[in-house]
């Protein structure tokens, strides 16, 4: 951490409370006198005139309006206080009353209320308070303003950015795994960083911005931090949240002052995460609104800095199209950085780093990384952790490849439900619901293997499932591979119908992904004989799930409900026609899975073999 901003926890000052305490007990004692004191009793009115008629009292002042009175107790006088009450024949009553004995009265007097000078009582209650309240007010602005003192504190004006010294970042580019073509692109940024002076040679300058765009989990963040630790830089990090503030203006005094800062610390590197959530494309119904104004400051900031200094934007979004065009156009972010889920070797890569801290024996990562399909950098990294603790559960030594795959499925469909009690009718049913899958797709060419097939219910509701597995990296699908896909995920149903004579609610999750891939089929892909290459739905926010919206009349749109049902009617069509035509592998297969609860792609081959199918 930089010296300059390595901000220590300021320890709380004992000293200014001692003293704000004793100005406080003085201003107390002041401007109320403590009159009574210890050792003296305190009685009502009632026994006071009381005491006075019996001859007890033998003294009586009346001070403050209280009446402060002694009598004789034991041999002893005690004193005594009563609150003074409007009475008319009070001093009628002390004049005849007896004294402590007959011969003498009770003596009593009246001191009059003292008051102070009008110079005391203005200094008093104007000047010392006003001092006192100055000196408080002044050092809890140091603290807002500085951000220190232990409290979640406003910092007016000031950044909030995470300063990180040249030699305070640890990440290299030896952490970041399967984002080969990022590297390469930001490794330029780390060689000018190094190396200005051959770049300034040729005439080539820096680019002022790179922005990271992909989904989430990728490495966004990692990527940002190894460019830092590569370069040798400081590094200010922010998110793109924290420049938004209730109060007016405060967003555009927040990236002032991060380029004031960054421009001290030149060359360094800006990062700023979630760059959306200020950054999104102005339109007229935004108005002169904070968030405008934060843009319009940015906007103006990397117009501003001289990029032969050595300042570096890095930035990253999961929504690149919400993003303002000026903020986009080259000479503020020259750059655009994809940051794609991994491939096969990218996550064979990833699997390898996070491997690293972890005791493991020979694990197959190919086995793994091919059931990981679609998985981002995070998700492996849960993948990884969630095998370490399975095997401490288990009590082994190391992490094995077993765990891997038990924990790919942890992460995929939940933990296993053991305590589930499942009837044996049910059970029946969900059996030849799953052989159903996997019947259905082994059968078919251009089909993924069968991987596993389970009965074992899971945390995430799912009573069982079919897990198909490709040989290779796929990165396009046919429009026969997804009309088979759409056969496979109808052959539950199609089983449960055609063995079992009934229909459950267990294939809610087939059909929906069975009406969203031939929905895509339709209006995405252009796979309909009725519609042709015509583009009937628009897919926004794709990194964040895909947001689709349609892009047609509505009477096309009913057509398109049509072409849908087809699609999937001709595949529970074909789904029908295998499972009738191999219904005693159906019978044998489903028999192995209710005795053994989980069968190997293996297993259920050998079956298909032995009847000649495969």
């Amino acid at each position: 951490m930089d010296k300059n901003n390595n901000k220590q926890p300021v320890k709380f000052n004992w000293l200014y409370l001692f003293w704000v305490l004793c100005i406080l007990v003085l201003l107390n004692g002041l401007l109320f006198p403590v009159v009574g004191g210890a050792g003296v009793e305190s009685t009502d009115y009632g026994t006071f005139i009381q005491r006075v008629d019996s001859g007890l009292v033998s003294k009586v002042q009346i001070k403050d309006n209280d009446i402060f009175y002694t009598i004789l107790r034991q041999g002893k006088e005690q004193q005594c206080e009563t609150p003074e009450v409007n009475d008319p024949q009070l001093t009628e009553r002390l004049l005849n009353a007896p004294g402590k004995n007959a011969a003498s009265k009770i003596s009593f007097t009246q001191v009059p209320q003292q008051r102070n000078s009008p110079l005391m009582d203005f200094f008093l209650w104007w000047i010392l308070p006003g001092i006192l309240f100055y000196w408080l007010w002044s050092y809890a602005s140091k603290r807002l303003v500085s951000g220190s003192g232990g409290g979640n504190f406003l910092q007016f004006g000031k950044s909030g950015a995470k300063v990180y010294a040249e030699n305070s970042v640890k990440t290299t580019f030896a952490d970041v795994a399967g984002q080969d073509e990022a590297k390469d692109q930001l490794m330029e940024i780390v060689d000018f960083l190094h190396h200005p002076g051959k770049y300034a040679l040729m005439g080539a300058r820096l680019p002022k911005g790179a922005l990271l765009v992909g989904p989430p989990g990728t490495g966004k963040t990692l990527i940002a931090r190894a460019v830092a630790g590569e370069a040798k830089v400081p590094f200010f990090a922010i998110s793109g949240s924290e420049f938004v503030q209730m109060f007016v203006g405060m967003g555009a005094a927040k990236v002032r002052d991060l380029f004031n800062q960054a421009a001290a610390k030149a060359p360094c590197i800006i990062f700023i995460d979630e760059i959306d959530a200020i950054g999104k494309s102005r339109d007229a119904a935004m108005g002169n609104d904070e968030r405008e104004q934060t843009l319009n400051q940015l906007l103006t900031e990397m117009d501003g800095f001289d990029a032969t200094k050595g300042v570096v934007i890095l930035a990253a979004t999961n929504r690149p199209e919400s993003l303002d065009k000026a903020l986009l156009r080259p000479g503020r972010f020259d750059r655009r950085i994809q940051m794609e889920l991994p491939d096969l070797e990218g996550r064979k890569a990833i699997l390898k780093v996070h491997l690293r801290d972890i005791r493991h024996g020979d694990i197959d990562l190919d086995i793994v990384g091919r059931a990981t399909a679609g998985s981002s950098g995070a998700d492996l990294a849960n993948i990884v952790n969630e095998a370490a603790l399975r095997a401490v559960k288990l009590g082994k030594k190391e992490v094995d490849t077993t765990d891997l795959e038990e924990s790919v499925e942890t992460v995929i469909a939940g933990e296993q439900k053991k305590s589930a009690v499942i009837a044996p009718d049910e059970r029946r049913i969900i059996s030849y619901h799953e052989i159903g899958h996997a019947m259905v797709a082994a059968l078919q060419s251009h089909s993924a293997p069968v991987q596993k097939i389970t009965i074992i219910p899971r945390t995430s509701g799912a009573l069982g499932y079919t897990m198909q597995v490709d040989a290779g990296e796929k990165h396009l699908m046919s429009r026969e591979e997804m009309l088979n896909r759409i056969a496979t995920l109808t052959a539950g149903r199609v089983a449960e119908e055609v063995i079992c004579h009934t229909c459950t609610t267990g294939a809610s999750n087939d059909i929906e992904q069975a009406t969203r891939m031939a929905r895509a089929m339709v209006t995405v892909y252009g796979m309909s004989d009725h519609f042709g290459m015509m583009q009937l739905e628009e897919v926004r926010n794709r990194y964040l799930g895909g947001n689709a919206s349609l892009t047609c009349s509505a009477q096309t749109a009913a057509q398109i409900d049509e072409e849908v049902r087809l699609l999937i009617r001709q595949g529970k069509e074909k789904a029908t026609k295998l499972i009738t035509a191999h219904l005693e592998e159906m019978q044998e297969a489903a028999a192995i899975l209710l005795q053994k609860e989980t069968i190997t792609g293996e297993e259920f081959m050998q079956v298909l073999k032995k009847h000649g199918d495969a």
